[in-house]
């Protein structure tokens, strides 16, 4: 690891700071969204309240770091698989204008993400309110997933959105390593894991490639 974590909320800020270059209205965006993210936690569970004091570094650098591994330049649709609470997807989308499609099936997340988007203007964001299964097919240039699936049925479920160009950027905790290794041998050619910014112990599966139906089952 070349870099050194980042080890509190001041550490998180600099470093979005720096890798972003925020305006301020992107910053009174970032800032709102916490608010936002901590008044609903107290409604419904969207995070752990032990990481509501370390916020900037659990959930906001923690999603912008997926932003920062994306080689598709500003271009294209992201998808944001179970999107939850809007992380990564609505911090992604404040820090940059590319479309995203924030797919969530839990109806009162879904309407915390309208109400997020609306309040903050984020208007290149839509909410798709069913399961995956059920969504519309759209072809991503970026496909992200926090805690989405395990690592097989988040791709075979996936894989009709993907292109030869898909950039695939998937946080997968202590167990990326593991679960990239059971994966079919064309799956695991496409991936290649990144150490986490946030936590030593987590990292990220970085792919770029299409999931194509006959690799399905194959090893």
């Amino acid at each position: 690891m070349s870099f050194e974590l980042l080890a509190n909320e001041e550490a998180a800020r600099a470093w979005v700071d720096s890798t972003f270059a925020p305006t301020a209205d992107q910053w009174t965006k970032l800032d709102r969204f916490v608010e936002m993210l901590v008044a609903e936690n107290a409604l419904q569970n969207l995070i752990a309240a032990s990481t509501i004091p370390t916020i900037w570094v659990r959930h906001i650098a923690d999603s912008a770091q997926l932003l920062s591994f994306d080689t598709r330049e500003g271009e294209g649709l992201w998808i944001d698989l179970g999107s939850g609470p809007g992380l990564p997807g609505l911090v992604v989308a404040i820090l940059c204008a590319r479309p995203m499609l924030l797919v969530e099936s839990r109806r009162r997340r879904c309407d915390f993400l309208r109400a997020v988007a609306g309040e903050l203007d984020l208007t290149h964001v839509e909410v798709a309110e069913a399961p995956l299964e059920r969504i519309e097919t759209h072809l991503a240039a970026t496909i992200s997933a926090r805690a989405f699936a395990p690592l097989d049925r988040l791709l075979d479920l996936s894989a009709r959105f993907s292109t030869e160009s898909t950039q695939w950027l998937l946080p997968k905790g202590r167990n990326a390593v593991k679960e990239l290794a059971l994966l079919p041998q064309p799956w695991q050619r496409m991936f290649h894991v990144e150490q986490s910014r946030t936590d030593a112990e987590s990292q990220i599966l970085v792919g770029t490639g299409r999931i194509a139906a006959k690799q399905r089952g194959k090893r």
